[in-house]
């Protein structure tokens, strides 16, 4: 079980403009306030990551996803409420996420999270939680802590201690691109 002294260091972090490295329900990763421009940046930066490409971006439930998007397509809402695995949809437009987390052609990636941590992390900051991989750019995405480098771990703000001895490898999520006209593709399964 996570503490709330951690819940608490990761959220100062978080409102102070900083990143943290944390696990998600899927991949360990890299995060910080997915409305903060600077923020964002500062995760390009730990990363190495070239600035034209959007970001996964978490929220804690359905009521949160619908402040953040033009609309939830109908074949989403079926999809979300029978879905068992980590999922992340991509849909056409979003509204106040920071526009260097966003795609170039205005779309946005984002997955309502199922881990503890993270849902208790996104609720107490109120807004979405910018989430990449824990690697540099191009490099394997960590699946437990012990896979990743010292480099992205003195980079961060905070480094959350919640789950850094769990072995368990996970995988990253599925990707779906979900447009308002209700067609659908796979991304990555």
């Amino acid at each position: 079980m996570w503490s709330d002294a951690d819940l608490n260091n990761a959220l100062t972090a978080l409102r102070q403009g900083g990143t943290i490295a944390y696990p998600t329900d899927t991949v360990w990763g890299i995060g910080c306030d997915a409305c903060n421009e600077q923020a964002v940046a500062k995760v390009n930066e730990i990363k190495n990551r070239p600035e034209n490409k959007g970001y996964v971006v978490l929220v804690s439930d359905i009521d949160m996803l619908i402040k953040y998007i033009d609309a939830i397509p109908g074949p989403a809402i079926d999809i979300l409420k029978y879905n068992t695995k980590p999922l992340t949809i991509i849909y056409d437009k979003c509204f106040y996420i920071a526009e260097n987390a966003i795609y170039p052609d205005g779309s946005i990636a984002i997955r309502i999270c199922e881990d503890s941590f993270c849902k208790a992390l996104i609720k107490k900051l109120r807004k979405p939680l910018l989430s990449t991989s824990a690697n540099i750019s191009n490099e394997p995405a960590p699946s437990i802590f012990k896979e990743i480098s010292e480099t992205i771990l003195s980079r961060v703000d905070y480094v959350v201690k919640y789950k850094q001895n769990d072995n368990k490898k996970a995988a990253p999520s599925t990707i779906m691109k979900i447009s308002a006209n209700g067609t659908f593709q796979i991304i990555r399964k």
